[in-house]
């Protein structure tokens, strides 16, 4: 049992600050953990200071006798923050880092920002004593004062800038009439709120959408077993198009109807717009949202307000899921499968794992939605583990899926077709212009062209941070997609100064470059990472696509995820192969979800979806599926292919990544790894429970100049991975190379 309690003795502004270690008293053991509120004596007068326990130890960080003890443990309801500090214990343990980084994550307002105040003037006195003040203002020739008396003939209360401004006050005619009593200065916090600016002029509130058997069937079983007190994580796995977020919405309903607040993940910053205007419109000012675009005071504000409980729903990414609400009651994760629910840095957690985690210690439920579902969730639900319910209709009357046509790009190309347009669409395309339908390209490839090359030598231009290519970009900057160096397209190359470079591979950019050619009178809108690299930038193209100010959008993955144009009758994928030989396992799963989703964006209202399909390999069982939208069909084939190779779910598996600067001792760290892990995993390997592979080169070797190498290991047992994971930590803690090489750990 541990001895001793790291404390964190003000964390009322987010701010993450050091530790004091306490020790625990004979009295108090097994009543502190991590998160729980303590009273400790702080600093040389001892004075008694509430804190909250962030880590445990069994050893003394310095001389014992110096070391004061925590003098009691604090009763009552568990706050936010207490609750948020067990999370972060939690993730420590299970991704594998510091407490200090997993604190980081859960409290990412670091600071206390700022607050903007609006500040009034009150009138105190009577309208008697209020003309008599007028009068004497009026004699002595005090303009300034008289200007403002007689606006309280109107209002009993003025804006300190309409006092400013409108009546040309300043600070030193408004101070004696405080001083006298006859005015009062108040200020009042005022939070900003991202949300106001996202119901425009002509949006109204909507009358309850009337849902179909199917959408009302899940709604009213998972509200049934809520109000019988049954918490547990629900698959709602339905067709793209079928009316998800209309059941998400009864279910915030019926939970905020308790008094309960609700936390709603969405994978992508593009959805934010369509997404909390539809929640404003139902639910008003209990909703808001945080991203990645928002200011550090925007984002201080929304946590703020929700402690403050003057918010109910809070809409985001994967951070949103640490909003320090207090009666947290249901937690939804749109697009489940999605990869932006994995964070990429230390810890690297998963969003659904934790929010089942803060789910149970909030007491509340998990809903995960999708229409292509993780693998891992599929076969939980199938075996009961999660509730499952299946929405095989759309939502909107008469509305169905798109009719899908597969074209193989290799029978154009020995036919004569160079362009990226198969003739098929190219006729399609043509076609819906003349109807004034709208279209969608997708392309999951920024940029205007992939790579530039040597065609003498054969060099491709490189980051020489990064083991990748640089892109071409249309400014004629070549820029790294993973650092972000750049620099201006070469006239030679810079291998053997040949003036022969040229351009190979198509980005977004150069289609739609293509598009103007093609379409000279079709309006175009392009999104991806460098046109939404603004502050409002999702916003502003999507509400113009929205408003029909253009006729085809091309962009990447970011336009399939989630939206719904109803004047979308054609999505054309351009190139159905670009993720499908990536070097992952879940290529073929993304590559299906990716294309089922795209299919989806079609046809979403009356009129007839139609959806093109180009890709050099027709016959893989991905494609195929995606055509058929038969996730059931992918589901056995991609089950057949994990159980034959052992990889998750038919395993675990856990990648243990070395870097370095320094190649040799990247070399070095992973050698000194992979003993550690044959030393202390012998018996398992021997017995087969533990297979390893590798170590190999990662597979961007080097990335913003750290050399990367990757063992993979594949077990049936979560438990001894983390025991290996544990063992490897403390082997190489310390090591004569440790300080300028990383060892990071992520189970899968």
């Amino acid at each position: 049992m541990a001895e001793f309690a790291d404390i964190i003795i003000d964390i009322s502004h987010e701010k993450v600050d050091r530790p004091f270690q306490y020790r625990i008293p004979e009295r108090l053991k097994g009543q502190v953990h991590a998160g729980c509120q303590v009273d400790v004596p702080f600093g040389k007068g001892n004075v008694i200071r509430s804190g909250y326990v962030v880590d445990l130890s069994d050893k003394p960080g310095f001389a014992l006798e110096k070391i004061k003890e925590i003098a009691g443990v604090r009763a009552g309801s568990v706050s936010a923050e207490s609750q948020l500090i067990q999370v972060a214990w939690w993730m420590k343990e299970r991704y594998g880092s510091t407490m200090n980084q997993a604190l980081k994550t859960v409290l990412p307002v670091k600071q206390q920002v700022k607050q903007q105040e609006k500040r009034w003037i009150r009138c105190l006195i009577g309208r008697k004593e209020l003309e008599e003040q007028i009068g004497e203002a009026a004699k002595k020739k005090y303009r300034a004062r008289e200007r403002l008396l007689k606006a309280f003939r109107e209002l009993d209360i003025i804006p300190y800038e309409m006092a400013v401004g409108q009546l040309s006050l300043t600070p030193s005619s408004i101070k004696p009439l405080a001083e006298k009593g006859i005015i009062a200065l108040e200020a009042v916090t005022d939070y900003r709120d991202p949300a106001k600016g996202f119901l425009r002029d002509g949006i109204h509130a909507e009358k309850k959408v009337e849902l179909n058997d199917e959408q009302r069937n899940t709604a009213e079983a998972i509200c049934g077993e809520y109000d019988q007190g049954i918490r547990k994580t629900y698959l709602i796995h339905g067709i793209t198009g079928s009316g998800k977020t209309e059941i998400y919405m009864e279910l915030i309903e019926h939970v905020i109807g308790q008094g309960k607040e609700v936390i709603l993940l969405i994978p992508e910053i593009s959805l934010t717009y369509q997404t909390v205007v539809r929640f404003c419109i139902r639910f008003g000012s209990q909703v808001s949202f945080i991203n990645s675009k928002l200011s550090q005071g925007e984002r201080y504000d929304q946590f703020e307000r929700a402690k403050k409980g003057e918010i109910r729903i809070m809409i985001g990414p994967r951070s949103a899921l640490f909003t320090p609400f207090k009666n947290l009651g249901l937690i939804i994760m749109d697009e489940e499968h999605e990869g932006a629910y994995k964070s990429e840095i230390t810890p690297r957690y998963h969003a659904r794992e934790t929010a089942q985690y803060r789910a149970h210690l909030s007491g509340a439920s998990v809903i995960l939605g999708s229409a292509t579902p993780l693998v891992e969730t599929y076969a939980k639900a199938s075996h009961g583990i999660y509730g499952y319910f299946r929405i095989t209709k759309r939502a909107k009357k008469n509305s169905i899926l798109p009719k899908v046509q597969v074209v193989d790009m290799r029978k154009e190309l020995k036919e004569g077709n160079r362009s990226v347009f198969s003739r098929l669409l190219k006729g399609l395309v043509e076609e819906k212009l003349a109807n004034r339908e709208q279209v969608m390209l997708f392309l999951n490839r920024r940029g205007y062209s992939q790579f530039l090359s040597c065609r003498s030598c054969g060099e491709a231009i490189k980051c020489p941070h990064c083991d990748v290519t640089l892109t071409l970009h249309q400014d004629n900057r070549l820029r790294c997609h993973y650092c972000g160096y750049q620099i201006p397209r070469p006239s030679l190359c810079p291998a053997c100064a040949s003036p022969y470079l040229a351009p190979f591979g198509t980005g977004t950019q150069k289609v739609e470059a293509m598009v103007r050619e093609a379409f000279p009178g079709a309006r175009t809108l392009r999104m991806d990472l460098d046109t939404t690299a603004k502050k409002g930038g999702h916003e502003e193209i999507l509400a113009a696509f929205a408003g029909h100010e253009a006729d085809i959008l091309i962009g990447t993955q970011m336009i399939v995820k989630g939206h719904d144009f109803p004047a979308v009758t054609l999505v054309g994928i351009l190139a159905a192969d670009v993720s499908l030989y990536a070097p992952d396992y879940r290529c073929g799963e993304r590559t299906f979800q990716l294309l089922t989703q795209a299919a989806g964006r079609a046809g979403r209202d009356e009129k007839e979806g139609q959806v093109v399909i180009q890709t050099y390999s027709p016959e893989h069982y991905c494609i195929e599926a995606a055509a058929a939208q038969d996730y059931e069909g992918f589901y056995r084939r991609e089950m057949e292919y994990r159980r034959l190779l052992s990889y998750p779910p038919a395993c675990v598996l856990m990648t243990l990544m070395v870097s370095s600067l320094r190649e040799e001792l990247a070399e070095k760290g992973m050698e000194a790894a992979l003993r550690a892990v044959k030393a202390f995993g012998s018996r398992e390997i021997q017995k087969g429970e533990l297979k390893l592979i590798g170590p190999v080169n990662a597979a961007v070797y080097k990335l913003n100049d750290l050399y990367r190498k990757i063992l993979y290991m594949k077990c049936g047992n979560y438990d001894i991975l983390i025991r290996i994971r544990n063992y490897v930590e403390a082997e190489l803690d310390g090591g004569a190379f440790s300080r300028q090489v990383s060892v990071l750990f992520d189970i899968i």
